[in-house]
């Protein structure tokens, strides 16, 4: 018998906070050179370093103490992706407070219901949504006052209660500030959810949960980041903070571009890519496309450029074929959502995926990629039982970590199960390594005699006929089947394409069964706040569709 006191040991580490405030002020001290080139409405190209940048954050910061802001008080923000709106997330959150970025594109009404119930006390916004805010001020009594990001030179004549000029509040105000001792684990930011079903609900982050999600986007097999980088966020600052980048591009030291209100304009984008000599950047799929379309008709290059992240949708395999054939471009799918803060996967090439065929390479490359370190996945069938990674099984995703939500604000309801997984509403399969394939949204998907047939499957295939601009599939009700994958289509500009032509593209490309049964060409199709098709409004649209076989 072993009588050997236990040998306790006790770590000798250091318990130093993960905090906003401890990036923000090694960016300054360790790359304060390192350039932010924006692009706002009253300057076509603003450039300052950060050092300049977070000199002016203490000066916001003292404007904050001002207005009479508190610890905790959530400021809200409604801008585009340029330096003021930077310098507001790290003053704000610095400051104890939250930074509460809101999606100028949602409805009016999603609007007053997130101010309200967030309880913001001053909004921060970009002079072209004062209109906006005019028609809502009164909707939102608890709202303190206004400060539009501008100079005074372009200040608006605005019937907005309590409204200050940026530029103006600050000028003033020294640019030294004590930073107050935060715990990680207070809030730092919130964002809302687009609100595809019910009311938007938020999600609100802490110093500690943003530190560990900077620190594994910035690994190699994720965004690469480094100090020899440019990069360009378009994925835009209001929705899950521009996918952390606007924290792990100054942790890193690499010049930061931010393209303001011309985040979708192509011509913009190349000019400031082989200005800057942008060597990355992250958007949707639509933004890509743009960029794309200017470059094939300009006959452009973009020789700095080595590749583009691609999140928010799936991304078209035309849009992964045409930059690496012609541009030499790496197109890298992403997948996360606003409660993951948002990073989950990651599809950085292996070096085993070199041995490859073209063929089999692209198939990988459509993927959303492996889990990040930090982020744990599972999936489920319908009676909750785990399903194997074997690359066939496809199931409810759950997730859970330290950068995962358990909660929504303000709401009773728990987001997670009785073992803490958070269920995403995506269907998808795992490959024995890890690698995820998303199949469909779980209300997207469609059953079909009693099989499952995934409408993102069906709507990549139509997109990439030469003629097709943008696809939607949705299940329809059908009267021997259950449901029937309705497709809905948008034509290249000029181009013409009969409905059974387009159908006969699917042959020997998805199982004969999955073949949309019927094709409706339209102009457009709707889109949600945040970009994404909105399935809702279609399948209210085309509930009572008939089909030509009944």
């Amino acid at each position: 018998m072993n009588d050997r006191p236990l040998n306790s040991v006790q770590s000798t580490m250091m318990d130093t906070p993960l905090t906003i405030t401890s990036l923000m002020q090694f960016a300054e001290k360790i790359h304060g050179a390192s350039e932010i080139v924006s692009v706002t409405a009253d300057n076509p190209e603003h450039c300052y370093t950060y050092r300049e940048a977070f000199a002016r954050v203490r000066k916001l910061a003292n404007a904050l103490q001002s207005l009479g802001a508190q610890s905790g008080d959530r400021i809200a923000t409604l801008a585009w992706n340029d330096y003021r709106h930077l310098e507001l997330y790290y003053a704000v959150s610095c400051s104890g407070m939250v930074c509460h970025t809101i999606n100028p594109r949602l409805f009016p009404e999603q609007l007053e219901y997130i101010v309200n119930h967030a309880d913001d006390r001053w909004i921060f916004l970009d002079a072209a949504f004062v209109p906006l805010l005019e028609k809502l001020q009164e909707l939102m009594p608890n709202v303190e006052g206004f400060v539009v990001l501008t100079d005074a030179a372009h200040m608006p004549q605005t019937p907005l209660r309590n409204v200050h000029c940026y530029e103006t509040l600050i000028a003033d105000k020294a640019d030294t500030f004590e930073w107050p001792a935060l715990d990680e684990t207070s809030a730092s930011a919130m964002c809302y959810t687009s609100g595809t079903t019910g009311n938007p609900k938020g999600v609100v982050y802490n110093h500690r949960s943003t530190l560990l999600h900077v620190y594994a986007s910035a690994l190699p097999e994720v965004f690469n980041l480094s100090a020899r980088e440019v990069i360009m966020p378009i994925v835009p600052m209001f929705h899950v903070n521009g996918w952390g980048l606007v924290y792990s591009v100054p942790m890193v030291g690499a010049k930061l571009i931010l393209p303001g209100p011309k985040m979708g304009d192509g011509e913009v984008l190349c000019n400031l890519i082989n200005k800057h000599k942008v060597t990355a950047s992250a958007g949707v799929p639509t933004v890509w496309l743009a960029l794309l379309e200017h470059l094939e008709h300009s006959g452009i290059e973009v020789p700095s450029l080595q590749r583009l992240t691609v999140g928010g949708a799936a991304c078209p395999q035309v849009l992964i074929e045409a930059f690496a054939k012609k541009h030499q471009v790496d197109v890298q799918q992403a997948w996360g959502m606003t409660e993951m803060s948002p990073l989950g996967t990651y599809n950085q090439p292996r070096p085993s995926e070199d041995e490859l065929s073209d063929e089999d390479y692209l198939n990988n490359r459509l993927k959303q990629g492996r889990p990040i370190f930090g982020v744990e996945m599972r999936i489920e069938n319908e009676d909750g039982k785990e399903l194997p990674w074997d690359g066939k099984s496809s199931g409810a995703v759950k997730v859970r970590g330290p950068w995962v939500t358990q909660s929504y604000h303000g709401m009773d309801s728990n987001g997670t199960d009785a073992d803490g997984w958070f269920e995403t509403g995506d269907v998808a399969c795992m490959s024995a390594d890890g690698m995820m394939q998303i199949t469909d949204r779980a209300k997207d998907v469609i059953k079909s005699g009693g099989e499952w047939i995934s409408s993102i499957d069906l709507e990549n295939c139509a997109v990439n006929h030469p003629k097709v601009a943008e696809a939607a599939v949705i299940g329809i009700a059908h009267p021997k089947w259950t449901e029937r994958p309705l497709l809905l289509a948008v034509l290249k500009e000029g181009e013409t394409l009969g409905a059974a032509e387009l159908l006969a593209w699917f042959d020997g490309k998805v199982a004969k069964w999955w073949t949309p049964a019927d094709c409706v060409f339209v102009p457009d199709l709707p889109h949600t706040a945040t970009g994404k098709l909105s399935k809702k409004d279609l399948r209210d649209e085309y509930k009572d569709f008939i089909w030509s076989d009944t």
